[in-house]
């Protein structure tokens, strides 16, 4: 069984912090499956919760309520009121209430740490790529199709536009290469991120151009897999030179991806 938290503890103990949402909840439950694991519980992290001692945090969650065997943690792990906490200490609370701990040391990326702040660093700065070697997979974004300006339909591109959910981890402004998921298929796709300041854009929108793709996606629950950042985001004097750019990020996507 996988445990986890929601909302993220940073947002109780601090609220307005509003850490980025790497993984949302159904695709980190698919996830967890495809991992091999029979239970994700998801424990509802309150400020009341938040006060739990260490003690109290492993008597009531661990054994009262799972009843664990044993607890596989990593060497960081925190718990209790103000993270007093640590491996040691859930060891010696294993030995009092009938329970193993086992701490596994955290992945290392050339000597970088992986974690979550450090895929949500790459994100911050657009580096889609380290972020996938560090999460072994795309980063995803979720969301659902909305009519947008309907303004790339009349240049020749088309572009499905992503709502996303508040606090979502949303790469920096620029456009990548990936895939839209809709159905569990992937769909080649050139996406931009960022408020299109050709046309004197305010929103910062996330958009994919699906390519080899005839069809309406409005009003459907899709994800965007972010492969490949190709470029920051530019301002460009006529739309010609927008449209001769967009050429060369489709045929750059097209060779990336295929």
């Amino acid at each position: 069984m996988v445990l986890t938290f929601d909302p993220h503890p940073s947002e109780v103990v601090r609220p307005g912090s509003h850490p980025s949402i790497l993984t949302p909840g159904r695709h980190k439950a698919d996830l967890v499956a495809d991992l091999g694991a029979d239970v994700l519980c998801v424990l509802p992290f309150t400020i009341d919760f938040s006060r739990l001692t260490a003690a109290e945090f492993a008597h009531a969650v661990l054994v009262e309520h799972l009843h664990a065997h044993a607890v596989v943690v990593g060497d960081n792990f925190r718990f209790g009121h103000k993270a007093a906490g640590d491996v040691a200490g859930l060891a010696e609370l294993g030995a009092r209430f009938g329970f193993a701990t086992e701490g596994v040391p955290l992945l290392q990326d050339e000597g970088t740490t992986i974690s979550s702040t450090y895929v949500r660093s790459c994100v911050d700065a657009g580096d889609v790529a380290a972020a996938a070697r560090a999460l072994g997979r795309p980063h995803r974004v979720d969301g659902t199709v909305v009519r947008g300006d309907r303004r790339g339909r009349t240049i020749g591109y088309p572009t499905a536009n992503l709502q996303t959910v508040p606090h979502t981890a949303v790469p920096a402004d620029g456009v990548y290469a990936g895939w839209l998921v809709r159905e569990k298929a992937q769909l080649l796709a050139a996406i931009s991120v960022g408020t299109n300041p050709t046309f004197e854009g305010r929103e910062r929108r996330v958009e994919a151009f699906v390519l080899d793709f005839d069809g309406d996606l409005y009003g459907e629950q899709v994800a965007i897999d972010f492969a490949e950042r190709l470029r920051p985001t530019l301002r460009f004097d006529e739309v010609a030179a927008l449209v001769t750019q967009m050429d060369d990020d489709v045929r750059r996507t097209r060779t990336l991806l295929t």
